[in-house]
C-alpha cells in the first residue's frame, strides 16, 4: 500500500512532481503554498483535494504519510524536523545552513524507522547510475580527475525573492552546486577534505530587480575539491567545477571522470566512454527520451532523475503492506540527511574560500554550536 502524499511548494518542481507521483500510483492529498491563492491555484490545476497556507494542516492531515518538501531553503529545516517528529516520512530539498542541516540529521537519528532522504535527483539519472557502476568496475582505472561544467540561463525569479539572497540559500553554488557536490561524492565514493573557490555576482540588478534592491546570490562560481586519499601519495581525486548562469538560451551539463586507463563523460542524459589507446569515444548509454511535459525551469537531467526517483519511491513503499513502512533497497542510492550536512558544509567552505582566497578545510559539524557563544565569551572577558 502506497502512502498518501502531502506536497510543500508550488514551484516548477512541485508542478512536475505531483503528476509523476500520480502516474506511479501515489495519491496526493494536500498541497501547501505560501499563500492561499497560490496553493489553491496549484490544487485546482493538478486536481489536489486539499490546499492550505498553514503548514500544520498538511503535516497533521490524517491521509498524509509522506511529506515532499520543495520550498525556499530557509524554511526546509523547520518543516522537515516537525514532520519527522509527528511520524511522517520525509523527502526534502536542501536546507539554508549547516546548522539547519545538523538539526535535520539529529531529527532523522531520533526516528530511524522513518524515511528521511534528500531530493538530489541527479543520483537517480540512469547515466550517473551507469557511470558509478562502471567506476566501481574500474572502467577508467584509478580515478584521478573529475571535471564538471554547468552553464545556463539566470536562476533568478521574476520578482525579488529568496533566489536573489545569498543568505537565504540563493545562488548557483547553493542551488546547483550542492547537487554537483553530492553527485561527485556518490560517483567517487569519497568526500572532500579541502576546497578552494571563487564566487561572483555579475548581474546585481535587472529590469525587474532595481532601485534599492540588489542581488547578492552568485551567478558564477568556480571551485576545486580534493577528495579522499589524504594520506596517500596521489592525494586522492582532484575535482574542478564551473557554474555559469549568464548564458540565456543555452544549457550545458557535463560531468567527466578521468582515470589511469580511460575516461567517462556524461553529457546531459547520455553517457560516453573512451579507454586509453582507443581512437574515439563510444556511446555507452543513450538518451531514453522524456515523454512527460516540458518544463522550462527544469533541465532534462533533473526531470529524468526526478522521474526515476519517484519510481524508486514506489518500489520502496510497495515492498511493505503498511503505508508508512518502506524498504531501503530501492532508495539506497538516495542521499541521506547526513549527506545533506556534508554538502552544506562544503558549500560554506567554498564561500569562506572565496572571501579568504585560501584553501579551506571541510570540517563536518559534530555538535550544534551554542547560539549564545559570542555572548558567553563577552561575559567571560568582562568577568576577568
Amino acid at each position: 500500500m502506497l502512502p498518501g502524499v502531502g506536497v510543500f511548494g508550488t514551484g516548477s518542481t512541485a508542478r512536475v512532481l505531483v503528476p509523476l507521483l500520480k502516474a506511479e500510483g501515489f495519491e496526493v492529498h494536500a498541497v501547501w503554498g505560501k499563500s492561499e491563492e497560490e496553493a489553491g491555484c496549484l490544487a485546482k490545476e493538478l486536481g489536489i483535494p486539499f490546499h492550505t497556507s498553514r503548514s500544520d494542516d498538511v503535516l497533521l492531515h490524517q491521509d498524509v504519510d509522506l511529506v515532499c518538501i520543495y520550498i525556499p531553503p530557509s524554511m526546509t529545516r523547520q518543516i522537515a524536523v516537525k514532520a519527522l517528529g509527528i511520524g511522517k516520512n520525509v523527502l526534502c530539498e536542501k536546507a539554508a545552513t549547516a546548522v539547519d542541516s545538523f538539526k535535520m540529521v539529529t531529527a532523522a537519528r531520533y526516528y530511524p524507522q522513518l524515511l528521511s532522504i534528500m531530493g538530489n535527483t541527479l543520483r537517480f539519472l540512469p547515466a550517473f547510475a551507469a557511470m558509478r557502476q562502471l567506476l566501481v568496475e574500474r572502467y577508467v582505472g584509478e580515478m584521478q580527475v573529475c571535471d564538471v561544467r554547468v552553464y545556463g540561463p539566470s536562476l533568478l525569479d521574476q520578482a525579488y525573492g529568496w533566489t536573489c539572497e545569498e543568505l537565504m540559500g540563493g545562488g548557483g553554488l547553493h542551488t546547483v552546486g550542492s547537487s554537483v557536490i553530492d553527485l561527485l561524492s556518490y560517483l567517487t565514493g569519497e568526500r572532500a577534505h579541502r576546497v578552494h573557490g571563487l564566487l561572483r555576482t555579475f548581474v546585481q540588478q535587472n529590469g525587474l530587480i532595481r532601485g534599492i534592491r540588489r542581488v547578492t546570490s552568485d551567478d558564477f562560481c568556480f571551485f576545486q575539491m580534493l577528495m579522499g586519499g589524504t594520506g596517500s601519495r596521489s592525494g586522492g581525486v582532484c575535482c574542478t567545477v564551473t557554474l555559469n548562469f549568464n548564458m540565456p538560451g543555452s544549457f550545458v551539463h557535463e560531468v567527466m571522470v578521468v582515470g589511469s586507463t580511460g575516461r567517462l563523460v556524461a553529457r546531459g542524459t547520455e553517457l560516453y566512454g573512451q579507454r586509453n589507446g582507443s581512437k574515439s569515444e563510444e556511446l555507452l548509454l543513450g538518451d531514453s527520451g522524456w515523454v512527460g511535459p516540458e518544463v522550462k525551469e527544469m533541465t532534462l537531467p533533473h526531470l529524468q532523475g526526478l522521474s526515476s526517483m519517484v519510481k524508486a519511491l514506489r518500489e520502496s513503499f510497495q515492498a511493505h503492506e503498511e503505508r508508512r513502512s518502506w524498504a531501503r533497497g530501492p532508495v539506497s542510492m538516495a542521499p541521506t540527511f547526513e549527506d545533506g550536512l556534508y554538502v552544506q558544509t562544503v558549500v560554506e567552505a567554498v564561500k569562506r574560500s572565496s572571501c579568504s582566497g585560501e584553501w579551506e578545510c571541510v570540517e563536518i559539524m559534530s555538535q550544534e554550536p551554542d547560539p549564545n557563544h559570542n555572548l558567553c565569551e563577552a561575559l567571560q572577558r568582562n568577568k576577568n
